[in-house]
């Protein structure tokens, strides 16, 4: 029976490479995970999303052996790892810090845990030879820590969960140390690392902007619980509840509460919502409409669309490319998002307008989407 057991749990584990079931942490009456369930597939990068204090750095070190779960399991590779070490988990980790030992040159860094596990010398050579390659360290090896930059110093740490060998890395918020250029620059490098290898990748995250540009999918956290698990365009486009649309966006999604009248949304603007695509079976009652900053049209475009209304212009942010501007319909804030070439000016009445396809519906009591 347990052997029957055992086949049928690697059965549906195939193309898996990271299952958790019915996962939990608590620290006495304090629940930091509950009840979470994720399968990871072969190959695949899964960003974990959110606000401080939300459980995903605590999920990634259950993951990595780091951290005991209170209750429910963890399989890495179609093996259940739930009682593992973490050097039996066959996972290689990059924390926030770089952790490099600075007294050791790159080359040192890179080999120090192979040697610890007594990897054969050829063996070491050939995988920091490959590593170095990938990461463009080979002109850094015999360099210390001190003498290399914050972004050369990531890639060293990166390099150190390479050589390993494994078929799952995990990422711990490596790049929130490093400044905006450099965090763009590792961005753009680690997705062409994850491109070349084909590894399982799972990062965690608090910057969207991360999140959106490196994932396959997106796992939106909030209080030890999954919000959203969905591929980026499918979270920013139906957004499942209200927390993941407030969160996602920047500036995030406009929220207007109001009440839905058969078809006709009612509140600080009145608006046919037929084209809308339902989730659910629509049903009178309040509701929350949300509609993205950059979905808002104006002028001639916005007079061609069927939700149509007149907004207030209260403050004008000219970013280059595009301009935000912050506008009040009635007593409701107002975002709109427009081409940089667009002349807009504090006080004046902007004609707005936007497509029902492009909204997103909540209800009211419970935050989810209609």
């Amino acid at each position: 029976m347990a052997q029957a057991l055992r086949a049928e749990t690697r059965s549906e584990l195939d193309g898996i490479s990271v299952s958790i079931r019915d996962l939990s942490l608590s620290y006495g009456a304090v629940e930091v995970l509950g009840d979470l369930n994720l399968d990871v597939n072969d190959g695949e990068f899964l960003v974990l999303l959110g606000a401080s204090g939300c459980g995903k750095s605590t999920l990634l070190n259950c993951i990595a052996g780091l951290q005991p779960a209170t209750e429910g399991q963890i399989f890495i590779s179609g093996k259940n790892v739930t009682w593992a070490e973490p050097s039996e988990r066959g996972i290689g980790m990059v924390f926030q810090s770089y952790a490099l030992y600075p007294q050791m040159t790159v080359e040192g860094n890179l080999s120090f845990g192979l040697k610890n596990a007594q990897v054969p010398k050829g063996e070491i050579a050939r995988r920091i030879a490959r590593a170095a390659s990938t990461l463009q360290l080979e002109p850094l090896l015999k360099r210390k820590p001190a003498a290399l930059s914050g972004g050369q110093r990531q890639r060293v740490a990166i390099g150190r969960a390479l050589v390993r060998d494994v078929d799952v890395f995990l990422f711990d918020e490596p790049l929130s140390n490093l400044d905006a250029k450099l965090r763009a620059e590792l961005r753009v490098e680690l997705k062409r690392l994850h491109q070349s290898l084909g590894n399982t990748m799972i990062y965690v995250t608090h910057d969207q902007i991360e999140a959106m540009t490196l994932a396959d999918r997106i796992a939106i956290m909030r209080g030890g619980k999954i919000q959203q698990l969905a591929t980026p365009d499918d979270i920013y486009r139906r957004p499942a509840n209200l927390y993941v649309a407030g969160f996602i966006g920047s500036p995030p999604m406009n929220l207007l509460p109001g009440r839905l009248d058969g078809s006709t949304f009612r509140g600080p603007l009145v608006a046919d919502v037929t084209g809308y695509d339902f989730t659910t079976r629509p049903r009178g009652g309040d509701i929350v409409l949300g509609i993205r900053p950059e979905h808002v049209r104006t002028g001639e475009a916005a007079a061609a669309l069927p939700i149509q209304a007149q907004a207030l212009v209260e403050v004008v942010e000219p970013m280059g490319a595009d301009t935000l501007v912050w506008t009040r319909l009635g007593d409701t804030p107002f975002r709109v998002r427009l081409d940089g070439e667009d002349r807009v000016r504090a006080g004046q009445m902007l004609s707005i307008g936007f497509d029902p396809a492009s909204l997103s519906l909540f209800d009211a009591a419970t935050e989810t989407r209609i």
